[in-house]
C-alpha cells in the first residue's frame, strides 16, 4: 500500500482528501504546518507528498526546497490561487506536478498514480541490473533501461518526468514534438493550453543540460506547436 503525506492547513480538506485516498487504496497521514511537513516528509516513510503552497509559518515553497535538497521524495503541489507563477516556481524548485484548488478528487488520484508510476520505474531501474539500451545524440547519452543520462560522460540528475521528456525528445531528435503529444505521454493527461507544466519541465531540462558544445540551444521551441531536440548538425541558433 502506497503511503502519502498530505501537508495542508485546511483541516476539512485534509479529512475529505484522506478519506477519498484511503478508499482508493492509499495510506494517508496529514500534517498542518510547514515544519511538521518537512520532518514527516524526510522520515523515509512516504512515496509521495501532497503539499499546499499556502501554509502558516514555513511556506509550501520553503518546505519543497528542504525536501528537494535532502531527498528524492515525489511531490505534488496544490495551489489555491491557481496562479501561473505558483505553478512554475513549484516545478522549478523540484515538484513533480501541481494541481490547482478546487480540484476533482479523480484528477488528484490520476496525478498521484502517474507520478508514482514514473518514480517507481526510475527506482526499479536504478536498484536492479538492467540491460543497457542507449540513445546517443551528440554529447548526450540516454540509458533507457537504467534511467540515466550523461552529458559528455558525466551523469546529469533528472527527475522521473524530466527523464521521460528528454527520452522522447532525443528519440525524435530533429523532429518537432507537439505539446499535446508530450503532455499525453509524459504527464499522462490531455493537453491544456493554460497548463505550463511541459514548458517548465523543458526549461528545467535546458538548465540541467546546458547548451550544445557550439553554444547553440539544445532544445528549441517551435511557437504554437511544441519542441524539437536539435541534432548536432542542426544546432545553429
Amino acid at each position: 500500500m502506497s503511503r502519502v503525506l498530505l501537508v495542508d492547513d485546511d483541516l476539512e480538506l485534509c479529512s475529505q482528501v484522506s478519506t477519498y485516498l484511503q478508499a482508493e487504496g492509499f495510506k494517508v497521514d496529514a500534517v498542518h504546518n510547514g515544519e511538521q511537513g518537512v520532518g514527516w516528509a524526510l522520515s523515509g516513510s512516504y512515496e509521495l507528498a501532497v503539499l499546499d503552497v499556502m501554509l502558516p509559518g514555513l511556506s509550501g515553497f520553503d518546505v519543497l526546497r528542504r525536501i528537494s535538497a535532502a531527498s528524492k521524495l515525489a511531490v505534488l503541489m496544490l495551489s489555491a490561487r491557481g496562479e501561473d507563477i505558483d505553478k512554475i516556481v513549484g516545478l522549478q524548485i523540484g515538484a513533480d506536478d501541481y494541481l490547482p484548488k478546487p480540484f476533482n478528487p479523480y484528477e488528484l488520484v490520476a496525478r498521484i498514480r502517474a507520478i508514482l508510476r514514473r518514480t517507481r520505474q526510475q527506482e526499479s531501474a536504478k536498484s536492479g541490473a538492467p540491460k543497457h539500451d542507449f540513445i546517443v545524440v551528440g554529447d548526450i547519452e540516454v540509458d533507457k533501461n537504467a534511467w540515466k543520462v550523461r552529458r559528455s560522460g558525466v551523469i546529469v540528475e533528472l527527475t522521473a518526468f524530466e527523464f521521460s521528456l528528454l527520452e522522447l525528445l532525443v528519440k525524435a531528435a530533429g523532429r518537432v514534438l507537439t505539446r499535446e503529444d508530450l503532455a499525453r505521454i509524459v504527464l499522462e493527461r490531455q493537453f491544456d493550453p493554460l497548463d505550463r507544466s511541459i514548458d517548465t519541465h523543458v526549461s528545467n531540462l535546458r538548465k540541467k543540460l546546458g547548451r550544445q558544445p557550439d553554444g547553440s540551444e539544445r532544445i528549441k521551441s517551435v511557437r504554437g506547436v511544441g519542441y524539437v531536440y536539435t541534432k548536432p548538425s542542426e544546432s545553429d541558433s
